[in-house]
């Protein structure tokens, strides 16, 4: 009795769907849908456009699989392609015009310091913060503040702080230095926190 499609090991079916099977590339995809389009969703913030930046990426692993020489998982090597994917989606839009979100940028002085330290609140890293944004009822506020941010600012945001993604990982992935990684995840910070102020724990003794 032949041996289920889907239940041949990750290795059996690289290669049959490498080879053109379409049985094989399905069970291999299948198991991870749901993260492939959450990824996107969360940078392109978006149903109608992930969806078809999925469609995309799945056309893309396909073509791409004979190359994939399994030096990694297969789910890491489909997820960056589908990150991929959705920044070139991004990229392809109309940008906004920069005051939308320079009007909640900091003010700086010469020296780089902050000019309005007294009204500063800490933006929480820990996962409970993380956790207050996934909550459902505020999903459609969170999605909105996102989709605000210039797309440098959001891919870093969501790989940063949604996707846990480190510093090195994103300075490599986007071919950008750590300094800048750092500098446009704590910018996305503080105007997410200006428009979504709930999200700012509050200071002791205030």
């Amino acid at each position: 009795m032949p041996e289920p499609v889907g239940a041949r090991p990750e290795a059996g079916l690289v290669q049959a769907a490498a080879q053109g099977d379409a049985e094989a590339f399905e069970a291999l995809v299948r198991p991870h849908l749901g993260m492939l389009f959450r990824v996107i969703e969360r940078i392109l913030g978006n149903e109608a456009e992930s969806q078809d930046a999925l469609q995309d990426a799945l056309l893309t692993l396909h073509r791409e699989l004979p190359g994939f020489q399994g030096a990694s998982k297969f789910s890491t090597w489909a997820y960056r392609i589908c990150v991929n994917q959705a920044l070139m989606a991004r990229r392809k839009r109309v940008r906004r015009r920069e005051d939308a979100i320079e009007d909640l940028m900091p003010r700086f002085g010469d020296e780089g310091h902050h000019m309005d330290v007294d009204t500063l609140v800490d933006w929480s890293e820990d996962a409970e913060a993380l956790m207050r944004v996934e909550q459902a009822e505020l999903k459609a506020r969170v999605q909105a503040g996102l989709d605000r941010l210039s797309d440098d600012q959001r891919a870093v945001f969501v790989l940063r702080d949604l996707e846990g993604w480190n510093t090195e990982e994103i300075a490599r992935h986007l071919g950008i230095t750590r300094e800048l990684v750092r500098q446009r995840v704590h910018r996305a910070r503080l105007a997410l926190r200006a428009m979504l102020p709930e999200f700012a724990p509050a200071q002791e003794g205030r």
